[in-house]
């Protein structure tokens, strides 16, 4: 189960959603001959990547900025990506450009931190846009949490669209990150379950000044928890397996 687009279009073209998502496709291009040799790789995310325990002996805390922007495969890039553009464009479009950019390499260093918290003797590298982006999930909550998202669901030949409200999605994005912190050993690689959680907190508190100053429940008794646009429709797919009636 994971969402595939919203329902929800801009009023304005979200320039800085489509940067972000272009240098993180050409950052990863950049160096993506040197994944086929463990020690090349190994050698650049120690330059480049985050690792918490560099910084908890006080080093390496340009990877709080520049680890936001590396990738370790084609469908970590891919994921991160889909995330960023179903919910980046309503976010930008409300805060505005700048202030978004500003938001969102806020919302990834927070991550960063979060997870140097809970694992601060890990020698893991982390990479990826993905606290960052759960940052941009978190702010999405708050200001649209009743805006329509779809979401495929895959069970063995069975798959269907269905649209559901954003807080449902989210919410349970949120705990399965929470669950999976308790329960990940910080020696080794993996989900960075802690920086997923605290990049979607730390959104939501960034953009709660936003939404004081939008009139907070006024907010969304006005919207009614959609982003200030009319919805786009899509035609319903369902799973092509025939149907059997029984007997």
């Amino acid at each position: 189960m994971f969402p595939i687009r919203d329902h929800n279009p801009s009023g304005r073209t979200p320039y800085v959603t489509y940067v972000l998502m272009a240098l993180n496709i050409g950052i990863f291009l950049s160096y993506l001959a040197l994944l086929s040799d463990p020690r090349a790789i190994g050698a650049f995310y120690y330059e480049w990547a985050l690792f918490p325990a560099r910084v908890s002996s006080g080093q390496g805390f340009e990877g709080l900025f520049t680890s936001m922007f590396l990738h370790g495969g084609w469908m970590h890039l891919a994921g991160n990506m889909l995330f960023l553009y179903i919910y980046g464009d309503n976010v930008e479009d409300e805060m505005g450009h700048i202030p978004y950019l500003i938001f969102y390499l806020l919302a990834g260093v927070a991550a960063g931190l979060a997870q140097v918290v809970f694992e601060p003797s890990s020698m893991v590298p982390m990479v990826g846009a993905s606290g960052a982006i759960a940052g941009v999930m978190g702010a999405y909550l708050l200001l649209y949490p009743k805006a329509k998202v779809d979401i495929l669901i895959i069970f063995i030949v069975f798959f269907r669209i269905f649209p559901i409200p954003a807080w449902i999605m989210l919410m349970l994005w949120f705990g399965m990150q929470f669950i999976g912190g308790i329960g990940a050993n910080p020696d080794e690689g993996g989900v960075a379950y802690w920086a997923h959680a605290g990049g979607f907190v730390a959104g939501i508190l960034l953009a709660l000044p936003l939404w004081l100053k939008r009139g907070g429940p006024a907010f969304w008794e006005r919207t009614e928890g959609h982003p200030p646009h009319p919805e786009a429709t899509y035609d319903a797919i369902e799973s092509r397996i025939p149907r059997i009636k029984r007997r």
